[in-house]
């Protein structure tokens, strides 16, 4: 996983070209205008959701990975609480394929908070629970690139 701020790409030279292509995507469009839902940049390739939701308890969210995408979640309105752990360290259930959705149960290892511009790329090692609330639930959008990998 990393871990940033959309005004400090600079930091991240390494990072693969399709995720670059993520954040050039995103300073080259107004997303916070953006309807919620799948918006297609490329394709299969590469694709952006754009997601509105009430941030909540983290007993009442649900732990995810994926295999065949990378997540580049960006920040767009409010915060929002990311816990984070390794699926080697949890109970992993039976992959959902036609989802590239892999649910599994455990404790977080560690978390991230983010703000407007904040970014978190997880990978498919990178076991996540969004959407939990920092001190009180709030209204949150964000945009959550796909990269196909």
């Amino acid at each position: 996983m990393i871990f940033g701020n959309i005004n400090h790409l600079e930091e991240y030279p390494f990072l693969e070209e399709a995720v670059k292509q993520c954040f050039e995507y995103a300073k080259g469009h107004d997303l916070a205008g953006y309807e919620k839902g799948r918006h297609d940049i490329d394709g299969e390739r590469l694709f952006v959701n754009i997601a509105e939701y009430e941030t909540e308890e983290a007993k009442k969210r649900f732990w995810e990975a994926h295999r065949a995408y990378l997540d580049v979640h960006l920040m767009l309105d409010g915060t929002e609480q990311i816990d984070l752990n390794f699926i080697q360290n949890m109970d992993v259930k039976q992959y959902v394929p036609e989802d590239d959705f892999l649910p599994m149960d455990g404790e977080k290892n560690s978390s991230v908070i983010l703000r407007d511009g904040d970014f978190l790329i997880c990978c498919p090692s990178d076991g996540h629970r969004t959407a939990v609330a920092v001190g009180g639930s709030e209204k949150i959008k964000k945009a959550i690139f796909k990269v196909r990998i």
